[in-house]
């Protein structure tokens, strides 16, 4: 059974207790996509797009509640839907199933956006650059530029589980990741080697090869590259086999864990690779963005005989700093330093021979410039995007942008940090901003959603590790094992 405290919390919806903007809207129908209300947090500009697509209706089925969720009473008529009569109707089984259906909770939960109550995790003195929960929230590893690595774990009330001092640091520790069963940690620095640390030893702190060994995974053919290139993006595969990394060379690496060696490198792009992701469980498919503007789709399953990607998504008019899968192998968002964020179907990609780059007509460099206004209205003729949101700002750094989970929003929703020490909340469909998270006083450049509670981390230039979402929810006991987490949530929902 759920805590007394999560009850009372999701009992209070007919009070107002606690709900985000969203609650105060009229509820979401098939058949209308509504802009938010609220000044504070509308988009400064009309959505650009209302989705009529396979993904809005996907979105749609995942998020939307059971049509006679709305009964309470048999025979009454229907009225809008909100948690208490979900809640009604379920112990009544108007639904003839006894239980809320995985769209029954999402709809439940995605009122409850993590957009309130920001509480202060940790400080440090350096900019923090990445911060990434585990698979199933129970870890969360926050970053730094002064080579500080931190684990958390969530469950013990952000304690911190390891405290990590990088080795062979250039400039910052640029990515993390965890291995799928949380026993490592892979973190990657402007450098042509990968760091691997044991997460789950009994030391505390960690430093490179004096308490602790990391193992350096070298990505350089040639071994004395030395700084030769640096990694930018590197994740595990699902398996836990594989690591894929994208980098200062133009190139990607897959490096094999089992075979302990660089197993396939690729030319891939004609500038920085700043992105890599695998695109779902099958690790066949792997998605790039670069600053050359465009993403790119590989199939290593055709690769070594034509040696050139699947395909090609064209729409950025800047680089792409970060891209995030929606892990069923066809759709994936990116963000730009064209200050968008894209929505994208592999199907409609095109092939290499058709990328013509769109001269720039005016002079700009985002490590320093503000983006030029007339340009916030171009868009590329051969855009082949989906949907484009817009409202944050990328500059200065890679911003990173994400799907919100499936578990609890049925990913209906896209977040991004921003040069603007804000988060962004945009709903996937409409293409409204729906919420906008302040507190920080510098750039926002991670922000990880976590993947079964209404909880939100974000980290910034300021140093500030924050956690967003209801005061205390952390009183939830969240048990280690992931499906033991899994179940205490179907209690309820």
């Amino acid at each position: 059974m759920f805590s007394r405290v999560w009850r009372r919390r999701l009992a209070a919806d007919s009070m107002g207790y606690a709900l985000s903007r969203l609650e105060l809207e009229s509820e979401y129908s098939e058949s209308d996509a509504s802009n938010s209300g609220d000044d504070e947090n509308s988009s400064p500009n009309e959505p650009t797009n209302i989705l009529d697509n396979e993904v809005a209706q996907l979105t749609k089925l995942r998020s939307a509640p059971h049509e006679n969720s709305g009964d309470v009473f048999p025979g009454k008529r229907k009225s809008s839907v909100n948690t208490v009569k979900m809640l009604a109707g379920r112990e009544c089984n108007y639904s003839g199933r006894g239980k809320f259906s995985a769209a029954d909770r999402c709809h439940v939960l995605n009122k409850y956006l993590p957009e309130k109550y920001p509480s202060l995790i940790d400080r440090m003195t350096t900019r923090a650059y990445v911060s990434q929960f585990s698979a199933d929230g129970s870890l969360c590893v926050v970053a730094f530029q002064g080579s500080h690595i931190k684990v958390y774990n969530v469950d013990r009330e952000w304690e911190v589980q390891k405290n990590i001092l990088a080795k062979s640091l250039r400039w910052t520790v640029t990515d993390t990741s965890f291995s799928p069963d949380q026993r490592h940690l892979v973190y990657a620095t402007m450098s042509p080697v990968v760091h691997i640390v044991n997460i789950t030893s009994g030391a505390t702190d960690s430093r490179a090869n004096i308490t602790e060994i990391h193992d350096g995974l070298e990505f350089s053919r040639d071994n004395g590259g030395g700084y030769s290139f640096g990694i930018f993006s590197v994740k595990f595969s699902t398996n836990g086999r594989e690591l894929v990394a994208g980098s200062s060379d133009d190139a990607i690496y897959v490096y094999d864990l089992v075979a302990n060696k660089l197993s396939l490198r690729i030319d891939a792009h004609t500038s920085d690779v700043n992105t890599v992701s695998f695109a779902d469980e099958s690790g066949n498919l792997i998605y790039s963005g670069s600053d050359d503007h465009l993403c790119k789709v590989w199939d290593r399953r055709c690769f070594k005989p034509k040696g050139k990607p699947a395909g090609v998504l064209i729409g950025h008019l800047e680089g792409v700093t970060y891209l995030d899968s929606r892990g069923d192998g066809r759709y994936l968002i990116s963000n730009g330093k064209d200050q968008t964020i894209k929505l994208w179907d592999i199907r409609k990609m095109s092939c290499s021979s058709n990328c013509k780059p769109v001269l720039r007509k005016y002079e700009w460099d985002y490590r320093w410039m503000d983006y030029p206004y007339p340009a916030k209205t171009f868009k590329h003729p051969s855009d082949q995007s989906v949907a484009t949101y817009r409202g944050h700002s990328v500059l200065r750094t890679l911003i990173r942008c994400y799907f919100s989970p499936a578990y609890s929003t049925g990913q209906r929703y896209i977040y991004t940090g921003s040069h603007d020490s804000c988060v962004y909340v945009y709903d996937v469909v409409s293409g409204t901003q729906v919420a906008k998270l302040k507190h920080h006083k510098a750039t926002v450049r991670d922000c990880n959603w976590h993947p079964y509670y209404p909880m939100l981390v974000s980290t910034s230039w300021d140093g500030d590790v924050v956690k967003w979402g209801f005061p205390g929810n952390e009183e939830a006991p969240a048990p280690l094992i992931k499906e033991r987490r899994r179940e205490r949530y179907r209690g309820l929902l």
